[in-house]
């Protein structure tokens, strides 16, 4: 009988006895794929391990990893974990301020930074980092450290002495400390041990259709708990997971990989969608038609065969194969299923995924639950509109207001230096996680909104701004789109439209309109018009109380770089006020 895993990196071990002819990973070196090994990964964080030994890292000392996805990155985190250290995980496109922060607060000694320019970054913040010492570069051909110099610096140290480390590693040890991007404040150091990881690892693996020798596409940031868990799921499950070479080139890759899974958060399948979207809009004649029949065909499918007429099955048998197959093939052409969280994705498209054959497993977590709590599988059920069933092993309930906790091994440790903190989140063992749900035949969870983000209107009536905001996101016309008016007589929105998508609505219906800038063009009564139209289309959808009232049009997307958005793209609510604080007031007169 082949041991289970106990700490993070023994799913190497547990791969090599398991899936011994499974290669662990697969990265483009020279514009070719290339396969490694279970042996060869392990000999490489073996020799990571002794460097980072020799350079003095100590049990439970910070290493900081600062990079887009990259077979290097995993080759740190396990390396760092299998010495006891702990994994400080940040994103690439974080700001100044966010890495000072982190940085200083987990007291991280040595960074590993992907590429020059963030290695400018931070060597340029030095001065304010108090504990930060060694700096290495994963880039080629620069004139920074390289972090060869670490494999280097560990051929002093013995065999024994690096194994005393990695036996000295215990289950409940704190393995990675993840910095969660608040809307609001500082962000918290999420503490997550190697047993509440491969708690979350156990309690996923059973809700996804994946077996030994599939091909997982990994593109989302590692740093995030998200994409982290289903690396070590496909580990676990013996797939191997292929680096995608950046996001520029993801449907290139996508082609040559021909993945059966990835994980992906809502706006890529969006964009994914709205490209399509456009093909069709550019065909032609009898082409055209078929192509918008199937669409509006798929935005009928049940997922319930039973609620499937026989002539709803003939006709979608003709629409995936004239016009769904391309999406697949868009795709790779092998998808078997695709993992999305982190937001809501419209239910529209995933009755049009699912239509065209592409299983979407819809999930929700967070960071602090290691991440997933509860999925959409095929295996133990699936309802639309809701996130599925709570995953086996972890327990979920609702309190008297709706906020929904959650309590099993996966829960994290606390907040690194802020007992405060984890007092108010972690009380009697369950996870109060801000979110408010309600269950959907007695079994399926259903997110209705963050309990932070709920307020009320002057007149006391409450408002539940995301499923609002996921609803008026259907339109074509709307890239995003934020509900506003805590405290006022009604509620109103920030929206930012699709330009693109107007651009092309005008050529058919307001030429005249085309030539001006974008700013203008945006500013034009007969957008306004147009927005206001899908406005009042999609409000029937609510009741009167909810019913978005007024609107300003934001010319610029919100985005990470721009302070709006945190980077996991929920949106910095205080922040999109105070920064169209102008719009704002003329709303509200």
């Amino acid at each position: 009988m082949k041991n289970e895993p106990t700490r993070i990196f023994d799913l190497v071990k547990y791969r090599q006895d398991t899936y011994p002819t499974s290669s662990i990973f697969s990265y483009k070196e020279e514009k070719k794929w290339k396969k490694l090994s279970n042996e060869e990964f392990q000999q490489q964080i073996d020799e990571l391990s002794k460097g980072l030994i020799a350079l003095g890292v100590k049990p439970q000392d910070k290493v900081g990893i600062v990079s887009e996805n990259r077979i290097e990155w995993s080759l740190l985190d396990f390396a760092i974990q299998q010495i006891g250290a702990i994994v400080v995980a940040l994103y690439p496109n974080i700001s100044d301020n966010d890495y000072k922060y982190i940085l200083n607060h987990a007291e991280v000694n040595i960074i590993f930074i992907s590429n020059k320019d963030l290695y400018q970054r931070i060597f340029n913040l030095k001065a304010d980092l108090l504990t930060l010492n060694n700096l290495f570069i994963l880039e080629q051909g620069t004139v920074y450290p390289h972090w060869s110099i670490v494999n280097q610096t560990g051929k002093v140290i013995s065999d024994s002495e690096f194994h005393t480390r990695r036996n000295a590693v215990q289950h409940e040890d704190i393995a990675t400390i993840i910095y969660t991007s608040g809307t609001t404040g500082n962000p918290k150091g999420v503490m997550l041990t190697h047993k509440n990881l491969l708690a979350d690892m156990m309690s996923s693996e059973y809700s996804f259709p994946v077996t030994s020798y599939m091909r997982a596409l990994s593109f989302l940031p590692v740093c995030h708990a998200y994409e982290r868990l289903f690396h070590y799921v496909y580990m676990y499950k013996g797939l191997t997971i292929y680096y995608a070479n950046s996001m520029e080139t993801i449907g290139a890759d996508m082609k040559e990989v021909k993945p059966h899974i990835f994980s992906a958060v809502p706006r890529v399948l969006e964009k994914v969608y709205e490209k399509i979207m456009k093909t069709g809009e550019s065909l032609t004649g009898i082409k055209r038609k078929l192509f918008f029949w199937a669409i509006a065909l798929g935005e009928k499918y049940e997922l319930e065969k039973d609620k499937r007429s026989a002539l709803y099955n003939f006709q979608l048998s003709i629409a995936r194969k004239l016009i769904f197959s391309k999406w697949k093939e868009a795709l790779g052409g092998e998808i078997v299923g695709i993992s999305s969280g982190s937001a809501a994705l419209q239910e529209r498209l995933i009755r049009l995924y699912m239509a065209a054959g592409i299983n979407i497993y819809e999930g929700y977590g967070l960071t602090e639950a290691g991440p997933c709590l509860a999925v959409n599988d095929f295996q133990r059920g699936m309802k639309l509109g809701t996130v599925g069933l709570p995953l086996i092993n972890i327990d979920i309930k609702l309190a008297e207001d709706g906020e929904i906790l959650a309590k099993g091994d996966n829960i994290m440790l606390g907040y690194f230096k802020d007992p405060k903190g984890t007092e108010e989140i972690i009380k009697d063992g369950w996870l109060y996680t801000g979110d408010i749900g309600q269950w959907i035949d007695g079994k399926y969870l259903k997110i209705i909104d963050r309990k932070k983000e709920m307020f009320k209107t002057s007149g006391g009536k409450y408002i539940v701004p995301q499923p609002i905001e996921s609803k008026m996101v259907e339109s074509l016309f709307i890239e995003q789109f934020m509900v506003i008016g805590e405290g006022e007589k009604f509620p109103a929105a920030f929206i930012v439209p699709s330009y693109n998508n107007l651009l092309d609505w005008a050529k058919e219906s307001a030429m005249q309109l085309t030539s001006l800038s974008k700013e203008d063009f945006l500013a034009q009564k007969e957008i306004k018009e147009k927005i206001t139209h899908e406005i009042n289309r999609i409000n029937t959808s609510f009741g009167q109380w909810e019913q978005i009232k007024k609107f300003s049009i934001i010319p610029e997307e919100f985005t990470i770089e721009g302070g709006e958005l945190t980077p996991t793209l929920k949106m910095k609510r205080k922040k999109i006020i105070e920064k169209y604080s102008k719009n704002y007031k003329e709303i509200y007169n």
